[in-house]
Order: C-alpha cells, then sequence, then structure tokens
C-alpha cells in the first residue's frame, strides 16, 4: 500500500482512499482509542469521531508521509474531548469509583495482553501521575516513537522523554520498595 498516493486521493475527495488509509490500521487506532476510553463503546465513538475529523480536514495535512501520525492525533484529541464531556455527566462522588472501574475494565478486554499482565500494569501505573502515565502507555503499550508521542500529546519530545524517564525512575522506586519490604 502506498500511504502517499492514498493520501493525495483523498485529498481530492477519494473516501475509498481514505478509508483503505484507515482500515490498514484499524487495530491500532482502536487499541489507542481502547486505551484512552477504558471501554469498547467509547474507543468506537472516538474512532467514528476521528473519521469525521479525518475526512473534513484531509486537505490540511502537509506532509503526506506523516498521515499515521497525524491521525493517531487526532483520534487521541477525540479521545480526550469525549472523555472531558462525560465527566461533566458523571457526579463528582462518583467519579473515582467509576473511573477506577472503567480503568480496569478497559484493560482487561485488550486483546493483546493477558490478564495478569493487564491488572500488573494498570496497578504500575497507579504510582506515577498522569502525564507519565499517558507517555508510557504510548510508548510501551502502542510503541510510539517519541516524535509521535510529542505530537499526541501536544508537548516537546525533551517533555515527552522526561516525562517516560521521571515515570520508569518512579515504577523502579517503588518496585525496589516493594521487593525491599
Amino acid at each position: 500500500m502506498n500511504v502517499v498516493r492514498l493520501v493525495k486521493k483523498a485529498k481530492k475527495g477519494s473516501k475509498e482512499a481514505l478509508l483503505q488509509l484507515i482500515m490498514a490500521e484499524k487495530d491500532v487506532y482502536y487499541k489507542l482509542a481502547l486505551t484512552y476510553m477504558g471501554n469498547t463503546h467509547d474507543a468506537m465513538d472516538a474512532m467514528e469521531e476521528m473519521i469525521v475529523r479525518l475526512y473534513e480536514k484531509i486537505d490540511q495535512l502537509k506532509k503526506e508521509e506523516a498521515f499515521y501520525r497525524w491521525s493517531k492525533t487526532i483520534l487521541v484529541n477525540s479521545c480526550k474531548t469525549l472523555l472531558r464531556k462525560q465527566k461533566k455527566l458523571v457526579l463528582l462522588d462518583d467519579w473515582n469509583t467509576t473511573n477506577e472501574r472503567e480503568l480496569g475494565h478497559a484493560l482487561t478486554r485488550d486483546p493483546y495482553i493477558s490478564s495478569d499482565q493487564q491488572m500488573d500494569i494498570q496497578e504500575l501505573l497507579l504510582h506515577v501521575n498522569e502525564q507519565q502515565k499517558e507517555a508510557l502507555q504510548l510508548k510501551y503499550l502502542h510503541d510510539l516513537d517519541y516524535q509521535t508521542i510529542a505530537d499526541i500529546t501536544n508537548v516537546s519530545i525533551g517533555t515527552v522523554k522526561s516525562r517516560i524517564f521521571q515515570g520508569l525512575k518512579k515504577l523502579r522506586d517503588h518496585y525496589r520498595g516493594d521487593v525491599d519490604e
């Protein structure tokens, strides 16, 4: 599949070309959306929103070869927008319980990781802040490079590297503390 050729066709209005691009990475998109949204239904809603935005804004993409990086950024932004809307609907008292339950369900539904591994990963990630958690998940669960993570999170590469380094340091320190106890 020639990404540049398909993006050029999509820019000229070919829905079929855009669909081919999206379908080629549908599993990657789904896994990324599931990480943010916590359940299948909301992940699919975020993907749907991403597809609409891609169709509307494909002409704004300057470098055709950067389509997948750009589309993942749009997906993450769609997820964050949907999460903000959901937060407004959830009563503050129920938020912590709901959020923890959804996070647990999200990882246990990920077909790429076993249940025990998912619980271990989620438990470890409770020991880092939200920015570090996001960076670590994008790097190690989704195997994204630093530039893509920087684009998705709208921060510099240095900040991404720092978040990952500091997050890993916290996890190492926590792990060592548990072993000594």
